[in-house]
């Protein structure tokens, strides 16, 4: 089944663009909560691994970074959100920030506005998520 979900989250997501220095602090996020999170873990790596790489001043405005705040709607669900995406210890949901190392952090990092990605949450589904707008952080 694990085989099936790969195959068509991989035909459904779309490129995506990191800063050096965020595909660096991914990178080591991703190894250290390997243990603790493992599938957030594992999608984050993936994600840095097919990302498209430019240096931090050439990212442009458009694109979810480390810091960003997103604008994005859960398409099944119809719910849009406006969230900033940080690193984990200042995740804070209540306020609105969630953590890179989440399903959710992980799917947005790298999206444009207007690109879509099928991404999976808690249960294993995958949901559709849309991102709206991105403004600097």
């Amino acid at each position: 089944m694990a085989n099936a979900t790969t195959v068509r989250m991989t035909t459904r997501r779309p490129p995506i663009l990191l800063s050096d220095s965020d595909h660096g602090i991914l990178l080591g996020l991703a190894a250290s909560a390997a243990r603790r999170n493992p599938d957030a873990a594992r999608l984050l790596l993936e994600e840095a691994d097919r990302a498209d790489l430019v240096p931090a001043g050439r990212l442009p405005p458009d694109v979810v970074a480390l810091g960003s705040h997103v604008t994005f709607t859960d398409v099944a669900a119809g719910t849009t959100r406006r969230v900033q995406l940080v690193m984990p210890a200042e995740a804070d949901i209540g306020q609105g920030r969630i953590s890179i190392l989440s399903l959710v952090g992980a799917g947005l990092i790298g999206l444009r506005a207007g690109q879509s990605i099928d991404w999976p949450v808690q249960d294993g589904r995958l949901r559709r998520l849309r991102v709206d707008a991105v403004m600097a952080g």
